[in-house]
């Protein structure tokens, strides 16, 4: 179905957005970040059950892993930039899949993708992960930034069934909700090995494993805060540390030399392509 304009609204209006803010979350190499940011999102068991006991054939990673990665930015550039009538379009196509992801009687531990609180866990990982990418490559920012950062990132979960009300009040609130949900990492054999190959790129063809695989499992390792290393198993020691901090260094380093349209790849591409994709009724997700 072909969306309607006044369903859309004003499809290129960002809200509450400032230049600054904008210009960074549109930062291709945070990028980087995302194996980092899956892993942190399914180290709760019920959410890492949840996506490996997926019974949605399209949307797997292993299966199908363009198709997710494609799907999954889409979702951030639409949270982040989108008007409302294009979250309600992106909304409706999500429940759909999510109505597919619940328990059943050989599942280990319960867990429904509609749960408001599994969802709060995992919009509040992503918005750690856009704080991280933020101090990764520019630095410490002002106050007011992260304060306009943090109400925003709100829709990533408000996109979805999470009220505003339940995103904490401020970026204190927030802290004492993430340390607290910390206590509660959980994983199994089977959602280890699965983040495992996600740190290792093991759900890409064999070749392209074996070439980049090493490197992405190191800079995802040096993303995740030790607990998460530690639940999962992944060795780490100062010298990875010293090694870390100089490559990503160079990599903020370079990223203050590029020009816009080439530091936005491919944020700018994802974003244009959903929005026409959203105009002509055809699948986000």
């Amino acid at each position: 179905m072909v969306a309607s304009r006044d369903e859309l609204g004003d499809e290129h209006r960002v809200e509450a957005m400032s230049d600054d803010l904008r210009s960074i979350a549109m930062s291709g190499l945070a990028l980087l970040l995302a194996g980092a940011n899956v892993i942190m999102q399914l180290s709760q068991l019920p959410v890492g059950r949840g996506v490996v006991e997926s019974r949605v054939e399209s949307g797997s990673l292993a299966k199908h892993p363009l198709k997710r990665t494609r799907t999954t930015l889409a979702y951030i550039v639409i949270a982040l930039f989108g008007s409302e009538g294009e979250r309600k379009v992106l909304r409706r196509e999500v429940n759909g899949q999510h109505r597919q992801v619940l328990a059943d009687e050989r599942s280990p531990v319960d867990y429904h993708a509609f749960d408001p609180r599994l969802q709060l866990w995992v919009g509040a990982c992503m918005y750690r992960g856009f704080e991280d990418a933020t101090r990764f490559l520019y630095g410490e920012q002002n106050p007011a930034l992260l304060d306009e950062m943090y109400r925003h990132c709100a829709r990533f979960v408000t996109t979805l069934q999470v009220s505003p009300a339940n995103w904490p009040e401020d970026r204190a609130a927030f802290e004492r909700y993430w340390r607290e949900q910390l206590t509660h990492l959980s994983t199994d054999e089977q959602t280890r090995s699965y983040l495992n190959g996600i740190a290792s790129l093991a759900f890409l063809p064999a070749p392209i494993e074996m070439i980049l695989g090493p490197f992405y499992r190191f800079v995802t390792t040096g993303f995740l805060d030790s607990r998460f290393r530690n639940e999962l198993g992944l060795p780490w020691n100062a010298r990875r540390e010293w090694m870390f901090g100089k490559l990503t260094g160079l990599i903020a380093w370079v990223n203050g030399l590029l020009p816009n349209r080439i530091r936005e790849f491919p944020w700018n591409i994802v974003l244009w392509g959903t929005r026409r994709r959203i105009r002509h009724g055809l699948a986000i997700v």
